[in-house]
């Protein structure tokens, strides 16, 4: 009786585990597999797992079924953003066969090439189509507008052309509107308008034209508008101003001119605002300081004047973290007390005509970036950066400090210094050493009057950047630089440099950017230096080097210019080495 029992209980939970994952339609399984059949390269290994003849059982990566068998989910997300290629192919039309798709979701492929198949119009069932990142072309399917359900549209990432098709209109319950990173031209078609549901709509990184439209000011329940990086003209519509819902705003790098308008204090809700590289003049609007929520404001690269709202400035804004300023028509003369006192994660000022020491601000240890280059800076560098704890990058470049180099202290995290085009001066000793931050990848202190020799250098830098260029830099090039071997540029030109260029410099096997000219170099070129690979601009100009430039790539397919004014190097790209025809003959 008790086997009888437990045989039927197996029975039972082996039909329940089966019911679980209900065979696929044949007609789904034959459009899974034209996608596959259409991929001619697939690094991911996803497409491996299509086997067998159940695409519903859960073993075929990124695909799931409806209870009755049916497809309704096709999801193949990249898993490694830093991979190479992933999947190579197209979009097979296969995949408009699918007629209970509901969400479609292929992303970050980068080499599924070729247009959206037309046959895509018949997934009525679609709410969410997403092919992020990858190199689809072609103009988008205006047939895309029969897809009445859905609610997210991205495309962004591809090689799209073209104009934002009007039928977008009819897709009154979409919330996302996804088409940045593309090449589509042409105004915004005024169907967007109709779009009374959308939250989200990304049109950046594109060559979109004609001005900003009124209507996008209808859309009541934006809390996304990005119109980045386009071609847009004429000035910013007020309407815009009405959107109380609106989080972001990024309507920089276009071509806007005009005021900022005074109602922009009704984006009550609005915490990004970026209206950076336009040509926006007059005066900042006291009424930004209204934007309770405003923790990211970027007006940087326009027209704006003084006076500035500073006293407006120092009793509003209480949730700013991070402010862009430079580069506009702006005399501060100091940097504002309520940025020095204030709590601020980025402070970018460049060109803003700061004068005198550098300032003190009262709680540094909350800067992440620092940009006051472009200014008439003095003095104050040495302990200026020190107790910035959490500072990432900081720019203080094309100032006016005169300051021994090697009294600047840094903090331990620093990733990125630049403090080109100063009247630093000393030695390298300290600022270049086995003190340097492990952190340290970028480190820029080109055309100053920084002399003694280049320091000795320790493993374990992270180092990709590295410019000493015109200083009065003496003695050699330290063999240890090949501990320097996440180096990617290095320019050394313009300085008393001697001796020979070490072999050991071939094994900085990431370096694209490699120039020693206008020194006094002696020797010959190592032939390591072929083994450089990734070599994309190297200049030996304006040494003593002589011998046989090293033939191969990439040495030999350079420019002669890159060769000229030494002692007597030979060879391609220059003339070829004399007496290389008699040797020749005598062998």
């Amino acid at each position: 009786m008790w086997a009888v029992l437990v045989m039927m209980l197996a029975f039972l939970n082996s039909a329940s585990s089966q019911s679980e994952f209900p065979a696929c339609s044949p007609v789904d399984r034959a459009a899974l597999l034209g996608f596959k059949a259409a991929i001619v390269k697939d690094t991911t290994g996803f497409l491996s797992t299509w086997t067998g003849g159940d695409c519903c059982s859960g073993g075929w990566e990124g695909v799931e079924c409806t209870e009755g068998g049916r497809v309704n989910r096709l999801m193949l997300q990249n898993p490694d953003a830093d991979g190479g290629v992933l999947m190579k192919g197209v979009l097979s039309p296969s995949l408009g066969s699918l007629r209970f798709l509901e969400i479609l979701m292929i992303t970050g492929m980068r080499r599924i090439a070729g247009r959206i198949p037309e046959s895509f119009s018949n997934l009525t069932r679609l709410t969410q189509l997403v092919l992020d990142d990858n190199s689809l072309q072609g103009s988008i399917p205006s047939s895309l507008g029969r897809l009445r359900n859905l609610q997210t549209v991205s495309l962004s990432g591809n090689r799209f052309n073209g104009q934002i098709p009007p039928a977008f209109g009819n897709l009154r319950n979409l919330l996302q509107l996804n088409l940045a990173k593309n090449l589509l031209t042409g105004p915004v078609p005024h169907a967007v308008g109709t779009l009374k549901s959308l939250q989200s709509l990304d049109l950046s990184f594109n060559m979109l034209s004609g001005s900003i439209p009124d209507f996008l000011g209808q859309l009541q329940n934006l809390t996304y508008l990005v119109l980045t990086r386009n071609h847009f003209t004429g000035q910013i519509p007020i309407s815009l101003c009405s959107l109380a819902q609106l989080s972001e705003l990024s309507l920089d790098q276009n071509h806007l001119v005009g005021r900022i308008p005074a109602q922009i204090r009704n984006l009550k809700s609005v915490s990004v605002l970026r209206l950076g590289s336009n040509k926006l003049t007059g005066q900042i609007p006291e009424s930004i300081s209204e934007l309770h929520s405003l923790w990211n404001l970027n007006l940087s690269r326009n027209l704006l004047t003084n006076p500035f709202p500073d006293s407006a400035f120092a009793k509003g804004l209480p949730s700013i973290l991070a402010i862009d300023l430079s580069y506009n028509n702006l005399d501060l003369g100091a940097v504002p007390t309520w940025i020095r006192n204030r709590q601020l994660s980025d402070v970018h000022l460049a060109g803003c005509k700061l004068r005198g020491a550098l300032p003190n601000f009262t709680k540094p240890d909350s800067l992440a970036t620092l940009d006051l280059s472009d200014n008439y800076f003095t003095s104050g560098i040495s302990s200026f950066l020190a107790n910035m704890a959490s500072l990432q990058a900081a720019k203080i470049s094309n100032n006016l400090i005169k300051a021994d180099v090697s009294t600047i202290r840094l903090p331990d995290q620093i990733s990125a210094l630049d403090l080109h085009s100063n009247h630093l001066f000393g030695s390298l000793s300290r600022i270049l050493s086995n003190t340097t931050s492990r952190f340290m990848e970028v480190l820029d202190v080109s055309n100053n009057q920084i002399s003694g020799s280049i320091p000795e250098l320790v493993e374990g830098l992270n180092l990709k950047v590295l410019n000493l260029a015109s200083n009065k830099l003496s003695g050699h090039i330290p063999n240890s630089v090949s501990n320097l071997a996440k180096l990617e540029k290095i320019d050394i030109s313009r300085n008393q440099i001697t001796g020979t260029i070490p072999a050991s410099l071939g094994s900085l096997v990431k370096l694209h950017w490699l120039d020693l000219s206008i020194n006094g170099l002696t020797g010959r070129i190592p032939d390591s230096l072929l083994g450089i690979e990734a070599l994309r601009h190297a200049s030996f100009r304006a040494n003593r080097l002589c011998g046989k430039i090293p033939q191969g790539r990439p040495l030999n397919i350079f420019p002669a210019v890159a060769y000229a004014h030494n002692l007597c190097l030979c060879g391609k790209p220059l003339p070829p080495c004399k007496g290389k025809k008699k040797r020749t003959m005598g062998q």
